[in-house]
């Protein structure tokens, strides 16, 4: 089969095709025939190195009928319509854990499936207990708001009743997001916002704050965030990845700051987040509360430019790539 890999060179992620063999399921996995897959940030803009090596199969989503299954596996079925988290969505076949795939809701086509579940089960992570904790009618600030994360972030926050803040350099980019419930749009890509964030808090500040962007706007994170304010970090759009504290500010305010990733989550805990996206925010996008916001739609053959696309930043919302 086709294959795509992710591989470091001179501290670059670049991208090679490969022949591989059909992956066989293993002992409570499934194999997917890949209809679509998605492009991560994360896993561009870091190559391997930080995932295991200095080359890896790319993709780490995809939505797709369930080609065979392994030992143990009474979830699924060959012919099943499944998304989920995969072990190389970047070819015709994908191998998965019976854990990590949930029924695909028919509403859905295979492209708005496949820019599910990095993005909404990260935003998932970061929004509700133990860490986000967001509640309706508490103030949600997302900074980089136009990516995959930070558009499931926002579209999660409305189907919770919470108000939303979000950053973005571009105009263009704030007016789109306010299409899918952004309530105050801040343009601006410097460490600037925490004024306006308190004038539309009337002075209070927000209460749950993911930081897209980095190391950068950290400071004035803290700065923005209201008494018991919680602060999430995730990404480093800037390349930023050491900041100062305010040690005062989160003493004196009870403050929280916690990271959420993917790279050291245990088995159990990847089977966690799963069951707790399928119960608490799965239902609002089989019903049509909650649609995928799609950027681009890219070929298979054409995975280099989806990547250029994707580090240009030019869209809002999830890069997809159809299946072979």
């Amino acid at each position: 089969m086709k294959t795509c890999w992710i591989v470091t060179k001179e501290h670059k992620a670049v991208l090679e095709w490969r022949e591989m063999p059909v992956p066989q399921p293993k002992a409570g996995e499934i194999v997917m025939r890949v209809r679509a897959t998605a492009m991560n940030y994360g896993e561009i803009a870091v190559g391997g190195a930080v995932h295991g090596g200095p080359e890896k199969l790319g993709g780490n989503e995809a939505a797709g009928e369930v080609h065979a299954v392994g030992a143990g596996v009474t979830a699924f079925h060959p012919g099943d319509r499944v998304f989920g988290r995969v072990r190389g969505g970047f070819a015709e076949y994908a191998a998965a854990l019976e854990h990590q795939v949930m029924p695909m809701p028919p509403r859905l086509n295979w492209e708005q499936a496949a820019a599910i579940p990095v993005s909404f089960i990260t935003a998932y992570e970061m929004l509700y207990p133990p860490y986000g904790k967001l509640k309706a009618g508490e103030w949600l600030l997302v900074t980089g708001a136009s990516s995959g994360a930070g558009v499931a972030c926002i579209q999660i926050a409305k189907m919770l009743g919470a108000h939303t803040i979000g950053t973005s350099g571009s105009a263009e980019k704030l007016a789109r997001l306010k299409t899918i419930g952004l309530d105050v749009a801040i343009a601006t890509r410097g460490a600037d916002f925490a004024p306006r964030v308190k004038a539309a808090t009337a002075g209070k500040g927000v209460d749950l704050i993911v930081n897209l962007v980095g190391g950068s706007v950290f400071a004035e994170c803290v700065n923005s965030l209201a008494r018991h304010g919680r602060l999430a970090v995730v990404g480093y759009l800037d390349g930023v990845l050491e900041a100062k504290i305010d040690l005062s500010a989160v003493h004196v305010n009870r403050l929280e700051i916690f990271g959420i990733s993917n790279t050291k989550l245990t088995t159990e805990e990847r089977a966690q987040a799963v069951s707790g996206f399928a119960r608490d925010v799965l239902p609002a996008i089989a019903d049509g509360r909650i649609t995928p916001l799609i950027g681009q739609v890219f070929a298979f053959d054409e995975l280099p430019a989806a990547k250029a696309c994707m580090e240009s930043s030019a869209t809002v919302g999830k890069i997809v790539v159809r299946g072979i």
